[in-house]
């Protein structure tokens, strides 16, 4: 039967070129890169090829198998664990029992092939103990629904005999070793079975090829995603709807961002994702929706993400108002907390790590939409695609309940097994939720808090949305470079957009995804532009921790002599367009509750009086005293700080050709018409290094660091003062 929905990518031509190993990440890039047949991370594929014992030189059978925290659509031939099957399989003898699987683990590094470092995963023995050349195992959304229906035995039976399948049947195992030894005895006790579903948890396929297995992988997918459909009939999804789609759920959704992250956040600073796509919005909007959020998910892969249960806000979003929005979200959540801490005092055990943040990490709010969270703009995207794969689950599960008998809670279902009785599934419309003490051992799991500590260190600015204005050029390009570099997330403003996006994909290299950086176009002398501009900030991550400002004019003429628009126009962006940025920024700051700051650029010039530059000197002067002033208006929640460098020249807006020429003809400094602007610019910071201390010019990375010290935490007590970057100008001393 030909493929519906899915699509055959298999390149025959490519794979000729390609050894075993190389065939083996092909198959999985190919399976990861569509979101239907596996989660990001999740799923796991393998094969049997032979190697040669580094030893002996004989042929050995070695199981190639993705690693720990692996990623399917992503991996490379270096990201597979390699494991001796001969020693892999003798490890039955050392099994004690499910109550003692966690102790096998620990046996794996021992059994590597070949001195491979990377960390087998927990589903590796699936994997070996299944009599097969080439194993998939994955969790698509049709076939978790499958697994995670009340009647999905009944209807996997229907599926064998309707597509000519074999499929077999598995209850609830937590993956493991357990799980390995029922999976070879499926595989035995059902002759010719051609995959295996997992109870509540994913789907087994195999081939005797590269080529076969993924074929039959795909076409068993997308053939169970056939018999979904053919239950639809028109029936309306989730019992239909109980609330509309907010026309303007957009700009609701970009003023409660910054209120759900800051209290969200309280214990630990998260990055927020937010999605109104239709298949959210039909569930958000549902009369099921509150009950199966309630239930929670069913695949182990979905639940690490989403923890225990969404947060459901249960509030009418077209008549409330923000503040009666926010109220129902602090009560929602004072309820979630309680409610986790209960969970995980019901299922700890003395040997349990300790009980992580009890926050959610998705948040559902009928006629606005799905807003998810994690340490990381990546992660709270994927948090928010794991629970929409498990709309599409609970969909699928209750699509297979039309015109069948429905099962309650406590009655029995085919995910019940020696891993938890049919009394501790919960069930809904037909969806089966995965027992809360079953939950619990996964999440707080020894494996899962290995892998975890696994993960790099976070870096300094990690958790953190930084927005660098003026960050087109000059100070404000390095602050973002190094920001970059140090874990932030970016929102670069500029009023010139190509700067700012030139600068975006400088930093592009530094950062460990695209999505980690944004670019808005800003006029800080118009307050709505700002509003706006932040507003963009708080829909991409949730939410703005530091401002840091750069933008400034110098205005000249050709005579030197400025006119009163000039002088106008110089005070204007110096010194008011400070003033509402931060006041704005404030505002932002006020809604997330947590600490902020902002740091402005000044100048040396602030307290050196000097010919020709009276508009430039006052404003900055202005400027220095605004520092002041803000830090004790906006104590004790934002940082008020600025810097106040001496003249910087390179990859400064303010030094066109033009001035740059004036200003060495005006000190007598020679030069050639021919020279670059570099060249050019390199004489003049040259001549205005040698009147400092120091006589080093002053780069604009010099200034970006200071700046980044005023912002962070290392800072914390300082507030309301300048640095000055000036390479030891004395004229620029404190007085």
């Amino acid at each position: 039967m030909p493929l519906q929905f899915l699509e055959d990518k298999w390149d025959e031509s490519h794979a000729a070129t390609l050894d075993e190993p190389e065939l083996l990440r092909y198959r999985s890039n190919l399976l990861g890169s569509d979101l239907r047949l596996t989660n990001f991370g999740g799923g796991n594929t393998s094969s049997k090829l032979t190697g040669r014992d580094p030893l002996t030189g004989e042929p050995v059978s070695v199981l190639w198998v993705k690693g720990s925290g692996g990623d399917l659509g992503s991996i490379r031939r270096s990201g597979f664990a390699t494991l001796d099957q001969r020693k892999l399989h003798a490890l039955e003898a050392r099994y004690r029992g499910v109550e003692h699987e966690d102790e096998m683990v620990a046996l794996y590094p021992l059994i590597a092939f070949g001195g491979n470092p990377v960390a087998a995963s927990i589903d590796t023995p699936l994997h070996g103990f299944l009599p097969f050349a080439h194993v998939d195992h994955l969790h698509p959304d049709w076939g978790i629904a499958l697994a995670a229906a009340a009647n999905g035995r009944e209807r996997m039976e229907q599926f064998n005999a309707q597509f000519n399948h074999r499929l077999a049947w598995i209850p609830w195992q937590r993956p493991g070793f357990e799980l390995a030894m029922m999976l070879r005895a499926a595989v035995k006790e059902n002759p010719g079975c051609d995959g295996i579903v997992l109870g509540g948890h994913g789907l087994f396929t195999w081939g005797e090829t590269q080529r076969q297995c993924y074929r039959n992988t795909i076409t068993m997918i997308d053939e169970i995603g056939q018999f979904l459909d053919q239950f639809r009939r028109g029936a309306a999804s989730f019992g239909g709807a109980r609330r509309a789609s907010l026309p303007n759920r957009r700009e609701l959704a970009a003023e409660l961002l910054p209120y759900l992250r800051g209290i969200l956040g309280q214990s630990q600073r998260v990055i927020a994702s937010y999605s109104d796509a239709d298949d959210v919005m039909e569930f958000v909007n549902s009369h099921h929706a509150a009950p199966l959020a309630q239930l929670g998910t069913s695949c182990p892969d979905h639940f690490i993400r989403t923890k225990i249960r969404p947060m459901f806000i249960d509030c009418d979003a077209g008549s409330a108002s923000i503040t009666e929005m926010k109220a129902a979200i602090r009560d929602a959540l004072a309820l979630y907390r309680a409610d986790y801490a209960e969970y995980y005092r019901a299922h700890a055990l003395p040997d349990s790590p300790a009980m992580r943040d009890a926050s959610p990490s998705v948040v559902l709010i009928p006629g606005i939409g799905l807003f998810s969270f994690g340490k990381n703009r990546t992660e709270a995207r994927i948090t928010g695609e794991f629970y929409t794969n498990a709309i599409h689950v609970m969909e699928g599960a209750e699509l297979l309940g039309h015109d069948a008998t429905h099962v309650q809670s406590g009655e029995p279902v085919p995910q019940a097994g020696p891993a938890a009785p049919s009394s501790a599934f919960r069930v809904f419309a037909n969806y089966v939720a995965l027992p809360s003490s079953e939950a619990f051992r996964i999440e707080y799991w020894a494996l899962e808090e290995a892998k975890i500590r696994r993960q790099p260190p976070e870096k300094e600015w990690s958790r953190k949305v930084v927005m660098v204005v003026g960050g087109g050029s000059g100070i404000g390009r390095e602050a973002a470079r190094l920001l970059a570099e140090r874990g932030a997330h970016l929102v670069i403003a500029d009023r010139d957009p190509a700067a700012a996006r030139a600068t975006a994909e400088l930093v592009a290299c530094n950062t460990p995804s695209e999505e980690w950086c944004c670019v808005t176009e800003v006029d800080i002398t118009d307050r709505a532009v700002i509003r706006a501009a932040l507003r963009r900030a708080a829909m991409r991550f949730g939410g703005v921790d530091a401002v840091l400002n750069t933008a400034a004019i110098f205005p000249s003429s050709s005579d030197g002599v400025i006119d009163d628009g000039q002088w106008a126009t110089t005070l204007a962006v110096n010194v008011t367009a400070n003033y509402l940025l931060a006041q704005e920024a404030d505002a932002l700051f006020r809604e997330q509750g947590t600490l902020a700051a902002i740091v402005l650029t000044s100048s040396a010039n602030a307290v050196v009086a000097k010919r020709g530059s009276e508009a430039y000197d006052v404003s900055k002067a202005a400027l220095s005293h605004l520092v002041r002033e803000l830090a004790v208006g906006l104590a004790p929640l934002v940082r008020v700080n600025g810097i106040s460098p001496a003249t910087v020249v390179k990859g400064s807006t303010m030094f066109p050709r033009d001035r740059v020429r004036a200003s060495l003809s005006k000190y007598g400094i020679a030069f050639e018409e021919s020279m670059s602007d570099d060249e050019l610019r390199g004489l003049l910071a040259g001549f205005y290094a040698r009147r400092t201390l120091t006589h080093q010019p002053i780069d604009p990375i010099d200034c970006a660091e200071a700046m980044l010290y005023l912002a962070s935490d290392k800072a914390r007590c300082t507030s309301g003062h300048l640095i000055p970057v000036d390479g030891g100008l004395t004229e620029a001393f404190l007085r």
